[in-house]
């Protein structure tokens, strides 16, 4: 087993422009005590991990987060919960908040994680956008359960697989394409399949709902093995967490 103290240089400090109280990180596969195939930082307990490492990796991240993130079992839906409200690990694949302290999660390991937040500070959202739910419209329920204007509400795409690994069926592109045309620009041809841009399947899902303001993206999954973990080329793997909460307000 791996011992080694998560350190912030094992994490990704989110790049864009959220107002000071909106606080969010996302982790790599680097800092905790997980033994292959899960190493180093698996927070999945549902992958075969032992669940006491699990754990473990878990408790790394209160150095880092105000309170316990709310983990969700994720289903490849579109539920959005409330997470001040969960009271148990509950089945969906967003979450948001608009109280201090309390800190939404999604976990990937290819899919695509989508943090939204408003520029006033007072709303946040972690969204798991895997094909299916993307598709199925789970960032526009995530934008809808915040009741933010859009003009008003920033994304951050994170690490997730490439426009140049992401190889998919037909019946991927042509269940993008009967929900919004324009998602015909998110595929090549690839032999008989086709590479999907799951970056671009997302920029025209928030620019449909009037989401403009839109950063990250770019970091592949599959192409790093020794920094993210990728279910799609390791099969057995670990899941990385990305957190985002509102700062309480300070006393002074």
């Amino acid at each position: 087993m791996m011992v080694r103290m998560l350190n912030k240089s094992d994490l990704i400090i989110p790049d864009w422009p959220a107002p000071s109280n909106v606080h969010a990180i996302q982790t790599t596969r680097q800092g905790g005590f997980s033994d292959a195939p899960f190493e180093s930082l698996n927070l999945g307990a549902h992958v075969q991990d032992h669940l006491i490492t699990v754990v473990k990796n878990r408790q790394l991240l209160d150095q880092f987060v105000p309170a316990e993130p709310v983990w969700l079992n994720q289903v490849h839906g579109t539920n959005v919960i409330d997470a001040a409200l969960s009271s148990c690990v509950q089945d969906a694949d967003a979450s948001f908040t608009t109280q201090s302290n309390v800190v939404c999660v999604t976990m990937t390991a290819d899919c695509l994680p989508v943090l939204l937040c408003d520029k006033q500070g007072t709303a946040v959202s972690a969204i798991h956008a895997g094909w299916r739910s993307l598709c199925d419209g789970v960032i526009e329920n995530a934008v809808l359960a915040m009741g933010l204007k859009a003009e008003d509400v920033l994304a951050w795409l994170g690490p997730a697989i490439g426009p140049d690994a992401f190889e998919v069926g037909a019946e991927v592109r042509q269940a993008f394409i009967e929900k919004d045309a324009n998602a015909t620009q998110a595929f090549r041809p690839h032999a008989d399949k086709w590479l999907a841009n799951l970056y671009l399947l997302a920029t025209q899902r928030l620019n449909n709902v009037g989401i403009k303001a839109i950063y990250g993206g770019g970091d592949c999954t599959y192409s790093y093995p020794e920094r993210y973990f990728s279910f799609r080329r390791d099969g057995m793997t670990g899941r990385m967490a990305t957190m985002i909460w509102l700062a309480k307000p300070s006393s002074d």
